[in-house]
């Protein structure tokens, strides 16, 4: 077989080249977008799942006591290892609560009271509200 000394090569261009890593990038993004979508709502999960896990503990100490912890003593009393929610804060104790004989908070990812979503706050009460409907 003999070969051409003056055969071209064919290689992809500077342009072909910068559109696929265009493309390459916003996909990279999308998938980055729906990840912290995921780590957002895991979470949330979370954070209701300590709450459950907390009143559980509240309950289990009102059933031994016949009191539930004041708030002075608030969930220290309890044998938990769980007292931060998902973004490092300490979870609150009401007693009494605002639609219970007592409350567990999160305050949600901005840390601050009110807001929706991944923001809004986590009551105790409406889990046990959502639980029953």
């Amino acid at each position: 077989m003999h070969q051409n000394k003056h055969q071209r090569y064919r290689a992809f261009s500077f342009v072909e080249i910068m559109a696929v890593v265009i493309i390459i990038g916003i996909l990279a993004g999308a998938v980055a977008i729906k990840f912290k979508d995921y780590i957002d709502k895991s979470k949330v999960n979370r954070a209701k799942g300590d709450i459950a896990t907390i009143v559980t503990a509240v309950e289990s100490y009102y059933a031994d006591k016949g009191n539930y912890p004041t708030n002075d003593e608030g969930l220290d009393v309890l044998n938990i290892t769980t007292k931060n929610d998902p973004w490092g804060r300490p979870y609150q104790y009401n007693s009494p609560g605002r639609e219970a004989d007592f409350e567990i908070i999160c305050l949600g990812r901005d840390g601050t009271e009110g807001g929706d979503g991944i923001d809004g706050d986590i009551y105790s009460w409406e889990l046990g509200q959502a639980e029953s409907e």
